[in-house]
């Protein structure tokens, strides 16, 4: 139990996995003393749960709002260490998928995968016309074992927020409904084949970037076909040698290309980490896996800007505003406090040389901040998060002056000027006009509707009551115990009354009634004294 057995003892579980240890595990029931910290066995025990809770961890791992720093470092460790599936089966979901068997799809097709995931393992092919692809396979029948595991994982979320009140800070429920959402967008092929092609028609006029082709007729929703990129990856030191390309350029380059996406495009790639990323042998970067993506509509990007521009100016009123604008408050914000913090973390930071400030530990300390006092940000602006810490990384690895900071200053001042470009002015002009005009129009109709239901006494009024869930539950156990109680003492009474009257076949039918109510009845004592709610 990774030393979580507290955690199952205050959800009710525990009895239950005690007994079933005792049946299927009696030769090593010894409970020895934790030698790993909390972070880790969290870590350990998502590896051991299988390939779909690695996959919750590996998303969870880009919520530090919601998670404490060790935890995150030790989830950004989780590896999907997952069996390649035989080639027969791949060649059969081929022919399900498309009706034809592999042979006649491609001009030469390798059984043998050359990556394998959670979700998916990746073949090399040979297209007709020539061209070698990468063809990604999705596990079969990985759909049924997800919807599973989140059936469990949402059965848990619900007893952790029912059973242990502090929990809610991190919002379980939302976690996995998240965590659905994303690993359901990964599954879907299709989805993805259309995101390659969004980013491809984005990046069309810029040669720095290649985004690989895909073959839309020999796609569907559990198989992609795209080139095949033969490039370096990032931590290649020696391939990049080889190449001969200067690695403080490519740096600069990647460091553009996503500032570019994020505040300019508004669509980025949400796992730049070395994996996917190749350099190809004329120096152009190359994306692959564009599984996970997030994007920031324009009233978002437009505040994140004004965010950092408040910071960077000291203006700690504006700044609290604003993030309670992007983000939203789970409970009750101590403004003043939450200004104070504000300040100091802009000491910590004022005054820094450019060329020393680290974007990445300067992100986490301000998420650490923000959730100290309660304010969750959109799950995209936390990947983007995620995403510009992962980035840096890979770029002080290129280069150990590597400066995101440097390049992120450029794309801030486009925002800006964008902002008070006439013609922009004018569509939000018009559109607003528009809008007023709308519920102009609307306003005398749902004035009338609103006094025609209090006229006919149709007027209703939706009344919530947060939290009485629990009081309810409570109230239902309480009286569940006191008919429990109330009947198993009519059973004593009528048991040892029969008794006291001598009959013999009375008796051989009171004695077992009369032993089993009074062992229930001790069973029912004691488990009001062991709950501690007399």
């Amino acid at each position: 139990m990774h030393g979580f057995g507290d955690i199952l003892q205050r959800l009710h579980l525990y009895p239950y996995v005690q007994w079933g240890r005792r049946i299927l595990f009696w030769w090593r029931m010894d409970e020895t003393a934790p030698q790993h910290s909390r972070a880790e066995r969290i870590r350990m025990a998502l590896e051991s749960l299988g390939a779909t809770f690695i996959k919750f961890g590996q998303v969870m791992s880009t919520r530090p709002d919601l998670l404490p720093p060790d935890v995150i470092t030790e989830l950004c460790k989780l590896q999907e260490t997952v069996p390649e599936f035989p080639s027969e089966v791949a060649l059969q979901v081929l022919k399900d998928e498309f009706g034809v068997p592999a042979d006649q799809l491609f001009a030469e097709f390798d059984p043998e995968p050359i990556a394998a995931g959670s979700l998916a393992q990746v073949h090399q092919a040979v297209h007709h016309d020539g061209t070698k692809v990468a063809v990604k396979i999705r596990r079969p029948n990985i759909i049924r074992d997800v919807e599973a595991d989140l059936a469990l994982m949402e059965d848990l979320a619900q007893l952790i927020e029912r059973h242990i009140p502090e929990a809610q800070t991190f919002d379980p429920v939302g976690l996995v409904n998240q965590f659905s959402r994303t690993i359901h967008r990964e599954m879907n092929f299709v989805r993805e084949c259309r995101t390659i092609k969004d980013f491809a028609r984005m990046f069309r006029n810029d040669a720095t970037l290649v985004v690989p082709q895909v073959y839309e007729e020999l796609t569907s929703e559990a198989v992609l076909t795209m080139t095949f990129v033969n490039g370096c990856r990032t931590d290649d030191k020696l391939g990049l040698m080889a190449l001969g390309l200067a690695t403080r350029p490519l740096a600069a380059n990647g460091a553009r290309i996503f500032m570019k996406q994020a505040f300019e495009l508004g669509v980025f790639h949400g796992d730049p980490h070395p994996g996917n990323i190749r350099i190809l042998s004329d120096g152009t970067i190359c994306l692959l896996d564009y599984g996970m993506v997030g994007s920031l509509d324009e009233d978002t990007r437009e505040t994140l800007v004004d965010l950092i521009l408040a910071i960077h100016r000291r203006n700690v009123n504006l700044a609290c505003d604003l993030m309670l604008v992007l983000g939203e408050a789970w409970r009750p914000v101590d403004i003043t406090v939450l200004r104070a913090d504000l300040r100091d973390f802009i000491e910590n930071y004022y005054g820094v040389p450019l060329e020393r400030v680290k974007v990445g530990r300067m992100l986490s300390d301000f998420i650490t901040m923000v959730a100290h006092h309660g304010i969750r940000f959109p799950c995209d602006l936390m990947l983007l998060i995620r995403a510009i810490v992962t980035l840096e990384g890979v770029g002080r690895e290129l280069d150990p002056e590597f400066n995101l900071a440097e390049h992120l200053a450029p794309f801030i001042e486009q925002v800006v000027r964008e902002r008070y470009n006439p013609k922009r002015i004018a569509e939000q002009i018009y559109v607003e006009a528009k809008t007023f005009l709308r519920i102009l129009h609307d306003t005398p109709l749902q004035i009338a509707r609103t006094i025609e239901k209090i006229s006919e006494d149709e007027f209703k009024i939706q009344f919530e009551h947060r939290g009485i869930d629990k009081l309810i539950t409570e109230l239902d156990r309480s009286g569940n115990r006191l008919v429990i109680g109330l009947v198993l003492a009519s059973l004593i009474v009528a048991s040892a009354l029969v008794i006291a009257g001598g009959a013999s076949l009375a008796l051989w039918f009171s004695i077992p009634v009369f032993t089993v109510s009074s062992l229930l009845g001790v069973w029912l004592i004691y488990g009001i004294f062991r709950s501690g709610r007399l």
